[in-house]
């Protein structure tokens, strides 16, 4: 508990903790928009007569945008700030959602969905959330970031199985809609009265600040000589970059598989719906245990191991999935990719601002979040066309566990430490 008292200029509850508080409820909702399109999988397929490999490529477009937006919300964030972008973000989001729940054709989800909603989920999306966070915190920073994205964690088990079940008794339609107005009430409060992009705006440093010895704030390296932050476009001349870049490709490749596939999958082999809505909702709840196992550990041992062994996990858990499919290996590879679903979200801000300062921590994460995203939706959407060329997803978890093989080596081969300028 002392961690939760003083700040340096006097008593009370140190502010970055409120952003903390925000950043858990925003992502607690937004958790439910993401992560709702498995459970719409089949009841839209049903309504409409669509394919997996067309509704997953309108998946694929809503993640290409989604990706766009994380760059113009990094962008934007280290210059104004969270409060305008979130609402701003909130409001495309939302409206998005609301009209989904009225379309009546393919072209009409492509844009509300596919567009609209995702030019909207860059702002309160992780990496911005925990962009935010890691401004506030020197000391505690990866357990302030996981304490926030634990948000999402219990957004998508609490929220999967209600949508689930509103689904079933209401309508696919309904879920939509009641998901996009909470979302806006819920964010636009929170950003306008709470969140705070940098503890400069209250006259405060970050938590646990310690002023460098002579008196000076800059970081210097191993020689003694100045360091300053990199942009992204320096950020991209270094090869850790480009290594971490290909690690996040995979990340998202296998993170949107399972979520928009995992209901379509089980429920093949007669699983029924809640059941598969229950195993969404525990992978959900396991990323949670991921989270905060991540970000303590990142603060003893740094971050390229616990994303390296989550790599490795991956790939065993493919191989499982190929192998057996039971009720029993179903639920065992849900908890155990849920666990890895969100150990790269901390360690992205983390990692981005050891190697580079946290200057433009905005913009590289969401950068590299982007690419995460591309990655995911691509892969989302080469499930379903797999699965409608070959009649099963076999395919796709092999490559599935090939890719996360290699980003098991392209983890091992970062360097983590602090990187100069190449000039």
């Amino acid at each position: 508990m002392k961690y939760l008292k003083k700040t340096r200029q006097g008593g009370g509850l140190f502010y970055g903790w409120y952003v903390v508080a925000s950043a858990f409820i925003i992502l607690f909702f937004n958790a439910g928009s993401r992560f709702s399109f498995g459970v719409m999988f089949k009841p839209m397929i049903d309504d409409f007569g669509w394919s997996r490999g067309l509704l997953s490529l309108v998946f694929f477009l809503n993640m290409a945008f989604y990706a766009f937006s994380l760059i113009v919300a990094g962008r934007l964030y280290d210059r104004y700030g969270p409060k305008w972008i979130i609402c701003l973000s909130t409001v495309l989001l939302s409206a998005g959602f609301m009209l989904t729940a009225f379309i009546t054709s393919l072209w009409q989800f492509v844009v509300f969905y596919g567009v609209v909603a995702a030019m909207g989920l860059g702002g309160p999306s992780v990496s911005l959330m925990a962009a935010i966070t890691s401004k506030w915190f020197e000391k505690l920073r990866g357990l302030a970031i996981s304490i926030a994205l634990a948000g999402s964690s219990l957004g998508q088990f609490v929220l999967v199985p209600l949508v689930t079940i509103i689904t079933l008794r209401h309508s696919w339609r309904f879920s939509y809609f009641a998901i996009g107005l909470v979302m806006l009430v819920v964010n636009i409060i929170l950003a306008v009265l709470v969140m705070r992009g940098d503890p400069d705006v209250l006259g405060q440093q970050p938590f646990g600040y310690r002023r460098k010895k002579g008196g000076g704030e800059d970081q210097h390296g191993a020689s003694g000589m100045w360091l300053r932050d990199l942009g992204l476009r320096d950020a991209m001349y270094t090869r850790s970059f480009w290594l971490f870049s290909i690690v996040m490709f995979v990340c998202g490749s296998g993170d949107f598989l399972v979520a928009t596939h995992l209901i379509p999958l089980v429920t093949d082999y007669g699983i029924s719906p809640v059941t598969a809505g229950h195993m969404l909702a525990l992978f959900g709840l396991m990323s949670l245990a991921g989270l905060l196992v991540a970000g303590p550990v990142s603060d003893l041992i740094g971050n390229k191991i616990p994303i390296a062994l989550t790599f490795l996990l991956r790939f065993f858990l493919f191989l499982l999935i190929l192998r057996y499919q039971t009720l029993g290996s179903f639920y065992v590879f849900a908890l155990l990719f849920g666990f890895t679903l969100l150990i790269t979200a901390p360690l992205t801000a983390t990692l981005m601002g050891k190697l580079y300062g946290f200057s433009h921590v905005g913009l590289i994460t969401g950068c590299i979040t982007t690419i995460h995203h591309v990655g995911g939706g691509f892969w989302a959407y080469m499930g379903g066309l797999i699965f409608d060329q070959t009649g099963s997803y076999q395919l796709a978890f092999v490559l599935s566990a090939i890719m996360a093989l290699a980003a098991f080596f392209s983890s091992i081969f970062i360097i983590e430490r602090r990187h100069q300028v190449v000039s």
